[in-house]
């Protein structure tokens, strides 16, 4: 089940730590209850209390009865456009990288995954010492406080997690999904809260789907809805009354809202590690080229406001202009970007870049095959003629350039596939196919290589131990720079996914020469070393601070993420400062040898 993805590229960003590897380099320097039936009823759709003030004309003012979303900042308000329906505009001049709106997420659940390296709570991931639940002997904490912080919820978590664990058939089985997990979490609050709260009122609003769903939606759906049934502890969906959920319909809206409007929980990096609901975040409507993002930066000193979701815009948003997210990884090209909004938002994208039919798109480009410099579509149908729009050379055989990218789409799937449970095959299969595509002539940010690329890089990034080799090092570093310069093509200026991708280009130029290189052949290709490379991380990691303070805020320094790259400038700063003055000192001495 993929969640909206909003900022990464919807398969997992792999962050090593360079720790270990940098202090070595300074040693040395049944029935369906989800399937919607004719005679369901919609639920009620939600409206807000709150002004419209707006020069659009296809702004509609709100009815007056619904709720109200008591955390959206002054800057921002609900409206109601007759063309996407409910979203957030902007009220006054929002500048790039400011932080539009920061708040926690209504509920959230980690991944499986993640249950031993995470809190519970805050979903930090410290390097050791989390405290297991006694109880139930799947979550973990920081400490006692966030123990506390979780329990009112965690006290029914616990002995459903317990069931759950005892009636497994096999121990890969043995705790629920993160998407069951959320969902009693989010039906225990609202018990809690009472179905007439705030609370419940904006779960209730969120947007469904339920009539307009693709079968294997509704597959998945039905599965998820079981899986929930048997997660609380009851003997058939009809039990849900005490939950509010009063008939198939009321579930199959659950269901629908969940799915619709998850969002995927993430670290500092990037990396998924959850699912996470937010009703007022959710309001944001979707376009292919967001002006804003969504992230997990971890900007708070108090660990009870964690994990703190933040909407940070990526470029100066006018008053009176909506603000949009991306609800899908944005590195796609368009058709297979219309096939996932469609299937999972049930919505056609009507965004510029979605219809602007003038320019190349690079997400599906070839370079000219005159090498002129210029770009030529990406072929789909041999029949048609493909020119670079540069040269209007012809694009000889189109159909060779389809059998790279089909063959390059398939390798792709299945290294995904295999990347955790056969990590050297994934990595000998990415290797393999990705000198095909380019010989093909696919451009770096074109699809499929550019995410064949990116997986290449995260699994080299994983094969990096403390006895590292240069070689492999070195084509780690090759591997980053063309995953930036493909992302650069396609992603602006400041983007997080951009901005982590630089940031992990200037931490492997950091880690220098681990073993002097012995083979001739690699002698010849390897990359600069010593205070070369080192300026070059320097140069890197400033650049990757700037992009940083944008995509994560720039009142949070850029996140933690952000802070530990000035952490690391600071510290190359001083190494390059000693080597300066180490070479000023030899050669004053040498210049006081030759006056003697």
């Amino acid at each position: 089940m993929v969640w909206r993805s909003h900022c990464y590229l919807g398969r997992i960003i792999c962050v090593m730590s360079f720790a270990s590897l940098k202090s070595q380099r300074q040693s040395k320097a049944s029935r369906s209850y989800v399937t919607s039936t004719n005679n369901s009823q919609e639920s009620h759709s939600t409206t807000i209390l709150k002004p419209i003030h707006s020069n659009d004309p296809n702004t509609l003012t709100p009815s007056k009865e619904g709720i109200v979303y008591h955390s959206i900042p002054e800057n921002v308000e609900v409206r109601v456009s007759a063309v996407s329906g409910r979203g957030l505009w902007a009220k006054t001049l929002i500048k790039a990288g400011s932080v539009i709106m920061s708040l926690r997420p209504c509920s959230f659940a980690l991944a499986s995954r993640c249950l031993n390296s995470h809190c519970s709570s805050c979903a930090a991931a410290p390097n050791s010492g989390l405290l297991r639940c006694t109880g139930c002997r799947t979550v973990r904490y920081c400490d006692t406080t966030c123990q506390t912080n979780d329990w009112s919820l965690h006290q029914l978590e616990c002995s459903a997690l317990r069931k759950w664990a005892k009636s497994a058939p096999s121990k890969n089985l043995s705790v629920p999904s993160d998407a069951v997990r959320c969902l009693g979490r989010i039906l225990w609050q609202k018990k809690k809260e009472g179905f007439d709260s705030s609370w419940s009122k904006e779960i209730d609003a969120l947007h469904s789907h339920r009539h307009s769903l693709q079968p294997r939606v509704v597959e998945n759906n039905t599965h998820l809805a079981h899986s929930l049934v048997r997660y609380l502890g009851l003997s058939s969906p009809g039990d849900l009354s005490e939950f509010g959920i009063l008939s198939a319909g009321d579930l199959a809206d659950l269901i629908s809202r969940f799915v619709t409007n998850t969002f995927a929980l993430t670290s500092p990096s990037l990396t998924p590690v959850g699912v996470s609901v937010s009703p007022l975040v959710a309001l944001f409507n979707h376009s292919c080229d967001p002006s804003a993002v969504i992230v997990f930066p971890r900007s708070s000193r108090n660990l009870a406001e964690e994990p703190q979701m933040q909407v940070a815009a990526l470029r100066d948003i006018s008053p009176n202009e909506e603000i949009l997210t991306s609800y899908i990884d944005t590195t796609l090209p368009r058709s297979l970007r219309q096939v996932a909004l469609k299937e999972t938002y049930d919505f056609t994208c009507q965004c510029e870049l979605c219809h602007d039919d003038n320019k190349i798109d690079p997400r599906d480009s070839i370079l000219c095959p005159k090498s002129c410099g210029g770009m030529c579509p990406a072929p789909s149908d041999e029949s048609e003629t493909y020119q670079c729009v540069k040269c209007r050379a012809a694009v000889a055989a189109p159909g060779i350039i389809m059998d790279a990218l089909r063959i390059g789409q398939e390798a792709l799937e299945k290294a995904t596939s295999i990347q955790d449970t056969d990590h050297d095959k994934a990595l000998q299969l990415t290797t393999n196919i990705i000198p095909r595509l380019v010989s093909a002539g696919l451009t770096l940010s074109c699809h499929p290589l550019l995410a064949l690329i990116g997986l290449h890089k995260s699994l080299l990034l994983s094969s990096l131990s403390a006895d590292i080799t240069q070689e492999l090092l070195d084509e780690t570093i090759r591997t980053a720079a063309k995953h930036y310069m493909g992302l650069s093509d396609i992603l602006c200026d400041g983007h997080p996914v951009r901005a982590v991708a630089l940031a992990e280009l200037g931490k492997l130029l950091a880690v220098d020469e681990p073993r002097p290189t012995t083979s001739p052949t690699a002698n010849i290709v390897s990359l600069a070393s010593g205070p070369p490379r080192l300026k070059a991380a320097y140069e890197t990691l400033v650049r990757a601070r700037h992009e940083l303070i944008v995509g994560f805020g720039r009142n949070n320094d850029g996140g933690e993420l952000g802070r530990n790259i000035r952490e690391t400038v600071v510290s190359l700063e001083r190494e390059l400062g000693v080597w300066t003055q180490g070479i000023h000192n030899t050669l004053q001495d040498l210049l006081n040898f030759s006056r003697k």
